[in-house]
């Protein structure tokens, strides 16, 4: 007696896409995973350089390229090889890894970002004093909060209340959208609230007052006809590049946010697999962002990378021990030039 086969356990984890987009994927995936390893890599190598003339607050955008780089180490190469293996490997407990992974990250990504914000806020309490308002102690509490934060959010969906599973196009694994569309749509409205809208808000509300004060100060020295000091020039370049990266951050997860609220909120059909997968490896280009920043942003950041790479001179010390590219924020002189990890 003929039987027919029986198709795999986990045929959910095969590719949905076709060959084509599965191998164009891996090879944008891959692109992501080297530039995002080697730009955050330089970010903490700079940072280890210049340890010593670290400012409290510098310790954030040094966690946040730990965030960055861990998702790009972690997380990258297997959806790499998936995709050029045209299904998601590894099976059931790889995809609870990848998708307790990638949520646990991009918590402590948006946290990391809303503390810097709030952070600047302090520190631009006062535009023209030197003083550290921020100490060491703090901005480590700080730094570990961010991290247990975001355990504690990563670990609901393995304790009960929410769920992890495979993406609709087959190549990696997230939150299961569509199925806590049908069970569980209350652990969707508090993620979203507590992990993309409030920290967006607050976000917006500390940079847009540091903006206000900034403009204020300008005007009064302008009014008065006395030179801008050069320490409100090196807040205006730390509020716009601490803006630029926080951006980033937000259009690139918005896309894949709405799409995965609808999938989990929204009336009608589920999103078609090839329309999912856009949002996705969209959101994960948000770990290379920074460095390129940066790298724009600050020349210290550039002259270090051109150093490193064997492109530029060395960097001097002068002025017992100071870097001669680097700066500090709350110099009693003011720099024109912002370090690359001086974002608040």
């Amino acid at each position: 007696m003929n039987s027919s086969p029986q198709p795999p356990v986990d045929d959910h984890y095969r590719s949905t896409l076709s060959p084509t987009l599965d191998i164009g994927a891996g090879i944008y995936l891959l692109l992501i995973t080297l530039f995002s390893v080697a730009g955050n890599l330089l970010v903490l190598v700079m940072a280890f350089n210049r340890s010593s003339r670290m400012k409290p607050p510098e310790l954030l955008s040094v966690n946040l390229a730990v965030t960055d780089l861990g998702a790009a180490v972690t997380m990258y190469p297997l959806a790499v090889a998936s995709a050029w293996s045209h299904r998601f490997l590894g099976g059931d407990a790889a995809c609870l890894y990848y998708g307790l992974a990638g949520f646990f990250f991009g918590v402590a990504s948006i946290m990391n970002l809303t503390l810097l914000a709030i952070v600047r806020f302090v520190v631009s309490m006062d535009l023209q004093s030197p003083n550290n308002k921020v100490s060491w102690r703090q901005v480590k509490i700080l730094c570990s909060w961010s991290w247990l934060y975001a355990l504690f959010w990563a670990l609901l969906p393995v304790l009960g209340w929410g769920l992890y599973g495979p993406e609709p196009f087959g190549l990696s694994c997230s939150l299961a959208w569509g199925r806590l569309r049908r069970q569980d749509s209350s652990f969707v409205v508090a993620m979203f609230s507590f992990n993309l809208a409030l920290p967006a808000a607050v976000i917006m509300c500390c940079y847009f007052s540091i903006a206000v004060k900034l403009y204020l100060a300008y005007r009064k020295s302008r009014i008065h006809g006395r030179r801008v000091p050069n320490v409100l020039k090196l807040h205006r370049r730390l509020l716009m590049m601490a803006v630029l990266i926080s951006m980033s951050f937000i259009v690139c997860w918005s896309p894949y946010s709405m799409v995965s609220m609808w999938s989990a909120l929204g009336p009608g059909d589920p999103i078609p697999p090839q329309l999912s997968l856009l949002p996705c490896i969209f959101a994960k280009s948000s770990t290379v962002c920074n460095p390129v920043i940066y790298y724009i942003f600050s020349q210290s950041f550039k002259s270090e990378v051109k150093r490193l790479v064997g492109f530029g001179p060395r960097l001097k010390p002068c002025c017992g021990g100071e870097n001669a590219g680097g700066d500090q924020v709350g110099s009693p002189s003011g720099s024109k030039r912002a370090t690359a990890t001086t974002l608040v």
